[in-house]
């Protein structure tokens, strides 16, 4: 893989190779990523990755906007991550081909909150937040924020139960004792 320069980049990031980066120069990569292959990253307006983050293969991050992954998030295989689109309603034409003089691009964010977990092919749009500890389950679409230490599932995605955080909670803090661990901080990197 080529030499890819990122705003920032941390201890034992993996990227596995082929991977699309666009914008690598608005890519905040904290330590221990992983990165598998065939994800499509677009930075759009910026993209913070924390720490013990796995974005599995065919994942991709794209729409313009800003997302912020903190500490511990999962993204499994072919999890869809758009932070802005088109406007679809006819008043604009659509697609990146077209002059932006032409079109008119909603960008917008999604946030991931700490220990929070998208199964495989979870689609999440626009201007969510992604609560801490919260679940999607496979496939589930995700269109409005999601509470805290709860599991959704559905299309759209409803609350189907909450998620047990004490033993999560615990580890974390053991590892961080462990290894002298700090949480990383997006807030100084991306305000939307």
């Amino acid at each position: 893989m080529e030499k890819i320069k990122f705003k920032t980049i941390g201890e034992n990031v993996t990227i596995y190779d082929p991977v699309t980066f666009i914008y690598p120069d608005l890519i905040v990569l904290s330590n221990n990523i992983i990165i598998s292959e065939f994800s499509f990253i677009n930075a759009g307006l910026g993209l913070f990755v924390g720490n013990y983050i796995h974005i599995s293969p065919h994942t991709s991050i794209m729409g313009g906007g800003y997302c912020i992954l903190e500490d511990f998030v999962g993204l499994s295989t072919g999890v869809r991550l758009i932070t802005g689109n088109d406007d679809y309603s006819g008043r604009a034409l659509t697609n990146p081909t077209v002059p932006s003089e032409f079109r008119n691009i909603d960008k917008s964010f999604i946030h991931c909150k700490k220990h929070s977990l998208l199964a495989t092919n979870v689609v999440v749009h626009p201007g969510v937040t992604i609560g801490e500890g919260a679940v999607a389950a496979s496939n589930s679409l995700v269109t409005k924020d999601l509470e805290p230490w709860s599991i959704y599932m559905g299309i759209p995605a409803k609350k189907v139960k909450e998620r047990e955080k004490d033993k999560i909670l615990k580890y974390e803090n053991e590892l961080k004792n462990k290894y002298n661990f700090k949480n990383s901080d997006y807030r100084s990197f991306i305000k939307y």
